[in-house]
């Protein structure tokens, strides 16, 4: 009982530890930022679902529980405008709570009406765990370096959510397509479906996009592993998944951005905030002097009180 209890307290403390206010600052505004771009240019299917005859309507798991109609005109632009004046509004820093949850409300629903009309892409799960829970850290600031453990609440469960998105789609691969997934034809497919000049060579040699499935089986499965790394290697794995992000978006244009926005949520994200704004200070405020460094006053009266070495050897020479 007491080895449960241990592990149990463990987890707890992993789970629960305290992260600095102002990381959950800048994500939310990378959300709320990403909220307006994904509704106005992205993922803007849900607005003419609204003109679909209601027979074709067919509810998922959340539409049965919440009993939510067939959309409409007036409900979808409720809901698309909603999204971008909450995200307004909460990019703000004010009212989290209240602005946080109208924006998660607005875009899950919205996000409801664009799938309940076909497929359901998985790279929006997270983003929906990030939107639920970000709002419950309340108050934070980008200057705010005070830790909480209910910011690190938020930003562990947003990174096991996007952890979960990998390995979850390594294990509906072999759910559905059994260990030979690994040996089929699908990047093939992939490739001359949606391929680029910048992958169609690959089609010529073939072994190289089945050599990419198994590398990317064993990266899925791995994700998890993301958690046992130091800081410095966590930082790594981001930008190694982000560079295979860019190369996907450059073979065959499919590119998920609500989950690269979560994978943020791994990095010190304060850190770069202050980095951006020292640059920013040093590229546009080049008039202001430097710290320990004067300036001659030249305004008038500027100095009054000081009198320069002319002076004083003049009063000498009286």
């Amino acid at each position: 009982m007491g080895g449960v209890m241990s592990v149990m307290g463990r987890l707890s403390a992993w789970l629960f530890t305290p992260m600095p206010l102002a990381r959950v600052a800048v994500l939310r505004w990378l959300v709320y930022a990403f909220v307006i771009i994904d509704v106005l240019l992205l993922h803007t299917s849900g607005w003419y679902h609204g003109f679909a005859d209601p027979v074709w309507y067919e509810p998922l798991i959340m539409g049965e529980v919440f009993r939510l109609p067939a959309a409409s005109v007036l409900l979808v632009e409720t809901l698309k405008w909603g999204c971008v004046l909450g995200a307004l509004a909460a990019l703000t820093g004010k009212a989290p709570r209240v602005l946080g949850w109208t924006v998660a409300v607005c875009w899950i629903w919205y996000q409801y009406v664009a799938f309940s009309y076909g497929k359901v892409d998985h790279d929006r799960a997270d983003f929906v765990v990030a939107l639920a829970l970000l709002p419950t850290v309340g108050l934070a600031h980008l200057s705010d370096r005070r830790r909480s453990e209910a910011a690190g609440m938020a930003l562990r469960a947003i990174q096991m959510a996007a952890i979960a998105t990998y390995f979850l789609s390594a294990w509906a691969k072999l759910r559905f397509g059994g260990p030979e997934w690994v040996n089929s034809a699908t990047m093939v497919r992939a490739v001359v479906r949606r391929g680029t000049p910048w992958a169609q060579w690959l089609l010529e040699i073939p072994w190289t996009l089945h050599w990419f499935q198994w590398v990317l089986m064993a990266a899925e499965l791995t994700a998890p592993v993301i958690f046992l790394l130091s800081e410095k290697w966590r930082r790594r794995v981001v930008a190694a998944w982000f560079a295979f992000h860019a190369m996907t978006y450059a073979a065959i244009t499919i590119a998920f951005w609500p989950h690269l926005v979560m994978m943020l949520a791994f990095l010190p994200l304060e850190e770069y905030a202050d980095r951006l704004r020292s640059w920013w200070t040093r590229r546009f405020s080049s008039g202001a002097a430097p710290p320990g460094e004067s300036r001659p006053a030249s305004r008038p009266g500027a100095g009054v009180g000081c009198a320069r070495p002319s002076d004083r050897r003049r009063r000498r020479g009286r």
